[in-house]
């Protein structure tokens, strides 16, 4: 089918639509409230200079329907920031467009609008070149993704809640201690704002089954009407067969010419082909742990992924820390007589890179390059050279970088939360002696949360059917003392 007999199938609908070039390389992702008015704009004689010249270069076109038009902002700008149309230059250099945060750094994450990039430890989505929608777009995401929207917590458990609350679009932290269940809907966010709705409703699913199994009813129900909530945010969200795929051969195609640019720039003598990348997580000093993700042929190599929890640095020092668990990962595999990777990847800036550089030495590790990427601007650190390499903005060797960094920050942060939502599920449970790990868990699933045990009296306790007399007096007294 050419492209004009595609383009007179497109609907009347709000959506994305993806124009492709030679190779079917995607050069420009746009957004329209009526898909088939806008495309047809391109290719009218009294279309602007900007359309003509675009024009010029569109062999096809694919199509995203969404079910309104603040829902195709957000998948918009997912699409840009995954394959960085060459065309799209107003969303990816105009710094004065709104932003969506997500504040992972805060305990319970907030979600909001902002103009500025800060170097804080939140995600940053966007930019969003439509005010006005971005709000509509939030608005349907708090009903679906009930996060907090103060700004200061309230502190200790607060019997009344806020009217979100009772209008079922906050998790109410304040009131609930659902730390686990909260950081879960963050995650979900995440996946639906980087453009993953399939992955997301596959997470949902997958939670609901797991939830009826373990009888938790009203918690299945819960999933299932947030399923049904997702689902109507995301009606009529369908793909054309050629955009299901959004171009596997032309993905492979940006993937290999990333690593040809990178080993051109690092004067490599051949392809860095297995790039292992690191990153701390480091909020307040607290659980600090690490994480090494491995790509091979610019892919993610799950199997050889490393989570590190932190042992023999117990104060804020990233550098350390980071010495730690390049330490260990290399001397494992020096210790196994596995292959060593083609580039070292630190996410940090000159003194991370230094650290890791330092540690390899000392194994005898001399011959794999190792850069550091900084952020606000990104930029990459060679250990030989004294200033940073700036990259524009169009740089496939960048962008790469940049992919294998957030993943190693990614899985870093994931276990970070995991072991201090453990901590925080459990400290004050663990001082009490003959309740064992088990019993501690059902104890909390019974009463729904740690703050309901510490509040139950002792005749409550009785009659929890794995908990004797004498246990429940101990107890009782334990969080009376």
């Amino acid at each position: 089918m050419d492209i004009e007999e595609k383009i007179k199938r497109i609907p009347d609908s709000p959506g994305v639509y993806l124009f492709k070039g030679k190779e079917s390389v995607i050069i420009y992702i746009g957004k329209a409230a009526s898909l088939k008015k806008r495309v047809r704009s391109y290719f009218s004689s009294d279309s602007s200079c900007k359309k003509s010249i675009l024009r010029g270069s569109i062999l096809d076109v694919d199509f995203v329907l969404t079910s309104d038009e603040p829902t195709a902002l957000l998948l918009e700008a997912a699409l840009v920031k995954r394959y960085s149309p060459k065309f799209n230059v107003l969303l990816k250099d105009d710094k004065s467009y709104p932003r969506l945060k997500l504040s992972v750094n805060e305990e319970y994450p907030r979600l909001m609008v902002v103009r500025k990039i800060k170097s804080d430890g939140a995600l940053y989505f966007g930019p969003y070149t439509n005010a006005k929608l971005l709000n509509e777009a939030v608005k349907s995401l708090r009903r679906t993704f009930p996060l907090r929207t103060c700004r200061n917590m309230p502190q200790g458990n607060q019997k009344k809640g806020c009217l979100d609350m009772h209008i079922g679009q906050c998790l109410a932290p304040c009131v609930n201690d659902k730390k686990v269940d909260y950081l879960g809907v963050v995650d979900e966010l995440k996946l639906f704002l980087e453009g993953r709705q399939e992955d997301l409703l596959g997470v949902l699913s997958k939670n609901m089954k797991a939830a009826s199994d373990d009888k938790d009813y009203e918690k299945a129900a819960n999933i299932r009407d947030r399923i049904s909530a997702l689902s109507s945010l995301l009606s009529g969200q369908r793909y054309s067969k050629e955009a299901l795929s959004l171009s596997l051969a032309k993905t492979d195609k940006q993937a290999a010419e990333g690593l040809e640019e990178l080993r051109s720039l690092l004067g490599l003598l051949r392809m860095p082909d297995t790039i292992e990348a690191f990153d701390v997580s480091n909020i307040s000093g607290k659980e600090a742990t690490g994480s090494m993700v491995c790509f091979k042929g610019a892919r993610p190599y799950k199997h050889a992924y490393m989570h590190f929890q932190i042992k023999t640095v117990d104060v804020i020092d990233d550098y350390n820390m980071m010495r730690e668990i390049v330490a260990r990962r290399y001397r494992k595999l020096l210790r196994e007589k596995g292959a060593l990777p083609d580039l070292i990847v630190i996410d940090g800036g000159k003194g991370h890179l230094s650290a890791a550089k330092a540690q390899l030495r000392a194994l005898k590790i001399m011959n794999i390059p190792v850069i550091g990427i900084a952020k606000n601007p990104d930029k990459l650190y060679v250990h030989e050279k004294k200033d940073p390499m700036l990259l524009g903005n169009f740089s496939k060797a960048l962008l790469l970088c940049q992919r294998i960094r957030d993943e190693a920050h990614r899985f870093a942060i994931t276990y970070h939360r995991l072991l201090r939502n453990k901590k925080a599920k459990f400290s004050e449970l663990d001082n009490i002696k003959g309740i064992g790990p088990r019993r501690k868990a059902r104890l909390i699933k019974h009463f729904g949360s740690l703050d309901k045990v510490k509040q139950a009296d002792i005749n409550q306790l009785k009659k929890v059917d794995f908990i004797d007399g004498k246990e429940a007096k101990v107890i009782y007294d334990h969080f009376r003392a």
